[in-house]
């Protein structure tokens, strides 16, 4: 039986109609936890050691969907594109995260968007690694 080889679970699963679907458990768990782990710390970073107010706690749920939001929309896009533009879109992904709540803690925002550039292409280069090495 060498032609039934086990696939690992959760990746192409059949429709009703007889297509495939590439979207499994994880791939909305885990933009949703890191928009949740994203939302809290720039609530925690715009409080400023102040009081939790509605403010911040809206402030946060806010930058966590967004932050959610654009993972899912790269995740699901990002297959289709090219390895290198597929690596510089998580590059600038990271880069403009990072340089944002970089920003909220007061920092000027010359040393803001010079990590944050250092982060994305830090990011994009580890990114074009993984998917130059992982070619089909």
């Amino acid at each position: 039986m060498a032609h039934a080889a086990p696939t690992a679970p959760g990746r192409n699963r059949q429709t009703a109609a007889g297509g495939t679907t590439h979207l499994s458990k994880s791939a909305l768990t885990r933009p949703l936890l890191m928009g949740l782990v994203y939302g809290v710390y720039a609530a925690f970073m715009k409080r400023q050691m102040g009081p939790v107010d509605a403010g911040n706690v809206f402030y946060g749920i806010l930058c966590g969907a967004i932050f959610a939001a654009c993972l899912f929309a790269l995740a699901r896009i990002g297959p289709r594109l090219k390895r290198e533009l597929h690596a510089a879109a998580y590059g600038a992904f990271a880069g403009i995260s990072f340089g944002y709540l970089y920003s909220l803690a007061g920092e000027s925002i010359f040393k803001s968007s010079g990590i944050s550039l250092l982060v994305g292409a830090g990011v994009a280069a580890a990114a074009f690694y993984r998917y130059y090495t992982r070619e089909d």
